[in-house]
């Protein structure tokens, strides 16, 4: 798999208590975002278009 030029590696939310591991963890790339779960990381990620993870969050905040 051929890397992105931009890649933060996983990350957890700013929201997720420090102490916990239930959480979903993040992976900015150039032109997706990758989720998967915490506790699970081996389990499968999800993956969605740079422009479809926007909205998504668009919605959450509304």
């Amino acid at each position: 798999m051929q890397r992105d030029s931009t890649d933060t590696g996983w990350f957890k939310s700013s929201k997720s208590a420090a102490a916990s591991d239930n959480c979903v963890e993040v992976r900015l790339l150039d032109n997706s975002v990758r989720v998967r779960d915490s506790k699970a990381p081996d389990d499968g990620v999800l993956s969605f278009e740079s422009g479809a993870w926007g909205s998504f969050l668009a919605f959450l905040k509304a």
